[in-house]
This record gives structure tokens, C-alpha cells and sequence, in this order.
């Protein structure tokens, strides 16, 4: 699973390198299997008349709806408890409009809270730091250039092969 307690994909940092050939491309995709060490199904060539783009760029169909529904949970939890606290310290404190109705104070206070959380799942779910790896890919496409994407199982992997992309000549950008 997946090293980001947020999110239900495998694969939570990705890559994508742009380069000039195809042949290049594809040189640098079997470098990274043999001397990087990364597994086959972790690196795919995306070619300008690629007709599954998108599923190579985000294969994983049903991390996604993981990720929706862990991240709501976890951070609408998360909220509510954030609410809570926040509560109770308004009650020690004495605050007036809390002491004198407690517990539509408690209601009031733990729905927002929970809100703000269930919108930061949201905002998890949407995975905004995955626009610019993808637009990256299909811009290439656009002009004529070949991409080498990379599904890293953790940061220091995705690192080691930027690092690897970058040395062979390719324009890499990736997610967080």
C-alpha cells in the first residue's frame, strides 16, 4: 500500500520526462529498469499517438477511490477531533457565548471543524500536484516528443530516478 497515510495509491510520487526521441526515450526507460532498479510496470513510454495516455499516467483506477474515501475519512475525523479540542478550550476558558449554551457550542464548533476537514480531503483527492506531471505529458505529445514516466513506490525512488532522468538528458517534472 501506499507510504502516505492520506491516499490509497501505490504509487503517490510520479514522474514524467520529457525527451526529444523516442529513442531516447525508450534507452532511458530500460536504463532505469537495469541500473535503477525499478520494477517494469514502473516505467512506461508515452509516446505523441499514444492512445492510452491517461491510463499510463494514472493507472491506478481504484487507488484514486481509495484515496477519496481514506482521505475524507481520515481528515473529517480528523476535524471533528480538531473541533473538540477546540471546544473544550473555549469551555476552559470560560468563554461566554460557549458557557452559556454548551452544547449547541460543541455542535456548532465540531460541524465546521469536520467540514474544514471532509474540504482538506477534498483537496487530498483531487491530487492538484498531479496537473503539472500531466499537462507535462501531454504538452510533449502535442509537440511531437516522446515521454518516459515514472510510478515510484516512495520520495527517495523518485528522487534516484529524476536524478537518473535529468543526467540523461530528459526535462522531468513530477508530483510532490
Amino acid at each position: 500500500m501506499s507510504d502516505n497515510p492520506l491516499t490509497g495509491e501505490v504509487s503517490n510520487s510520479k514522474l514524467a520526462a520529457v525527451f526529444d526521441s523516442a529513442a531516447a526515450a525508450r534507452d532511458a526507460a530500460a536504463a532505469l529498469v537495469a541500473d535503477i532498479g525499478l520494477q517494469q510496470m514502473q516505467v512506461k513510454v508515452i509516446e505523441p499517438d499514444e492512445p492510452d495516455a491517461n491510463i499510463k499516467l494514472e493507472p491506478e483506477g481504484r487507488g484514486i477511490w481509495r484515496t477519496i474515501l481514506i482521505a475524507h475519512l481520515r481528515l473529517g475525523i480528523a476535524g471533528a477531533v480538531a473541533g473538540a479540542i477546540a471546544f473544550g478550550i473555549m469551555m476552559w476558558a470560560g468563554l461566554p457565548f460557549v458557557t452559556r449554551s454548551p452544547v449547541a457550542a460543541a455542535l456548532v464548533t465540531i460541524f465546521f471543524a469536520t467540514v474544514g476537514g471532509l474540504m482538506l480531503g477534498g483537496l487530498v483527492s483531487i491530487r492538484p500536484d498531479h496537473d503539472r506531471y500531466v499537462q507535462a505529458t501531454h504538452d510533449a505529445m502535442d509537440a511531437r516528443r516522446t515521454t518516459v514516466v515514472v510510478h515510484a513506490l516512495s520520495h527517495d525512488e523518485q528522487q534516484r530516478a529524476r536524478s537518473f532522468l535529468v543526467q540523461r538528458g530528459g526535462e522531468v517534472t513530477g508530483t510532490l
